[in-house]
């Protein structure tokens, strides 16, 4: 926050040097985020949410949506795989039931004795 200010007694090309840094750290950055939101090794879900992180919208819901097919053009996807998880993130699995177990294994693990 306080970096975009110059130190106490930093020369004014110090300070213009060190900014120039930060906004090429950041374009780079960028760019890596870029290549990874079209990455054939990432998940659709992961392109889709890296997508969403860099250009700050959350995916629509409506299936009928013009911004799915930029999302599937901008993340190398086809606007099916877009819809598919429009529809995983619209309709998520169902809970567990109140009161199941989390660890199946939980109720058969042996109960410890007390001596």
């Amino acid at each position: 926050m306080h970096d975009n200010l110059p130190f106490g007694g930093e020369p004014n090309a110090d300070f213009r040097a060190r900014i120039a840094r930060r906004q090429a750290e950041a374009a780079e950055v960028r760019q890596r985020e870029l290549l990874e939101q079209a990455s054939v090794v990432n998940s659709p879900d992961l392109r889709i949410r890296i997508w969403e992180r860099l250009h700050e919208v959350t995916m629509p819901l409506d299936a009928g949506h013009r911004l799915l097919g930029v999302i599937a053009a901008q993340t190398g996807l086809t606007l099916a795989q877009v819809q598919t998880e429009r529809e995983n993130r619209a309709n998520p699995p169902a809970a567990a039931p109140p009161g199941a177990a989390a660890d199946p294994m939980a109720d058969s693990a042996p109960a410890a004795s007390s001596r």
